[in-house]
């Protein structure tokens, strides 16, 4: 039995940390997962997989896959599993590794799975669905490997702090089978924690009115320290904040010590992305707005004199 695989993205800084959450999980059912690295850096992310529980790292160092989304990858995989026969493998919720399940998929016609919130083994998942209301246990029939895709946070990872055994694997990626090529990278600037990181989230939605209501968040976030500024979908559909702001199902997930949002419903497809957070807090001038009714501490009023009073406030304590 081959077991689990773990699809570990390699980044300029390292494995995805995604790729650890995969590996912790892997090990509730695979006490020797593998994973496996592929492109720019991937020998060298071996070692941080090993510390956090893969067993095996296959990697490949080759550029295609850093220049070619998607393609090269899957086949890659889809050959590999015709070799090995792993049981299941695992990917994170992000945009790269959907494209990679997705296209593998299609090449090898195993049952694939998205959004699931946790593992029992290969063949069975769970998945919560309205809005976390409902959790569904889904079983997954068809040719071995299931492909499984994991939520953000849906664990924490553990490390283990083992050593992988790396075994080089050799990119053979016919030309017909790279697709399209990236002929430009730009990477946003950011300053303070990572939205995903962050202890304290700072959260704007419809409410706010527009984009530079936001400057509001950015000065109580400064002013906390160690906060980051999220936005809702309709926030970010609405062109206000980048897409990188938007906390939800189709967005990110976090799970910060406090959670406040400002103008924000709490529609359902924004709670999936922040009810794991340990305290929420809604400021809102509808009092039948559903977020209140989950809050930690909910409060009635208007944004744009509740902001500015609460930044002054921790200016004042901080001064004092």
């Amino acid at each position: 039995m081959a077991g689990a695989w773990v699809f570990a993205e390699v980044t300029p800084d390292g494995p995805h940390p995604a790729a650890f959450e995969l590996l912790t999980h892997a090990r509730s059912f695979d006490d020797d997962p593998t994973a496996i690295a592929l492109g720019p850096g991937a020998t060298a992310a071996a070692a941080d997989l090993g510390a956090n529980g893969a067993a095996t790292v296959y990697a490949s160092d080759d550029p295609v896959f850093a220049e070619h989304p998607g393609r090269p990858a899957a086949h890659v995989l889809a050959g590999l599993i015709e070799a090995e026969a792993p049981d299941v493998v695992l990917f994170a919720q992000t945009y790269d590794s959907r494209d990679v399940a997705g296209r593998l998929q299609g090449c090898i016609g195993s049952a694939l799975m998205g959004n699931a919130t946790s593992i029992a083994d290969p063949r069975h998942a769970r998945a919560e669905i309205f809005g976390g209301t409902k959790i569904v246990d889904v079983e997954l029939a068809g040719p071995a490997p299931t492909l499984i895709l994991l939520r953000p946070k849906s664990i924490a990872a553990e490390p283990t702090g083992g050593t992988a055994r790396i075994v080089p694997l050799e990119a053979e990626v016919p030309e017909d089978e790279r697709g399209a090529r990236i002929v430009e990278r730009h990477e946003e600037a950011a300053s303070g924690p990572r939205l995903e990181d962050a202890k304290v989230v700072l959260a704007g939605g419809r409410g706010l009115g527009g984009p530079d209501a936001f400057a509001m968040l950015d000065e109580l976030a400064n002013e906390i320290g160690g906060a980051a500024v999220g936005a809702s979908r309709a926030a970010v559909d609405a062109g206000w904040v980048p897409y990188s702001y938007q906390i939800g199902q189709t967005g990110k997930t976090v799970k910060p010590e406090v959670y406040l949002a400002a103008g924000i419903s709490g529609a359902l497809q924004h709670i999936v992305g922040m009810k794991g957070a340990k305290r929420i807090v809604a400021i809102n001038k509808d009092a039948d707005a559903p977020l209140l009714a989950m809050a930690d501490l909910g409060v009635v009023g208007d944004l744009f004199q509740v902001l500015p009073a609460l930044t002054e406030e921790i200016r004042r304590r901080k001064g004092s």
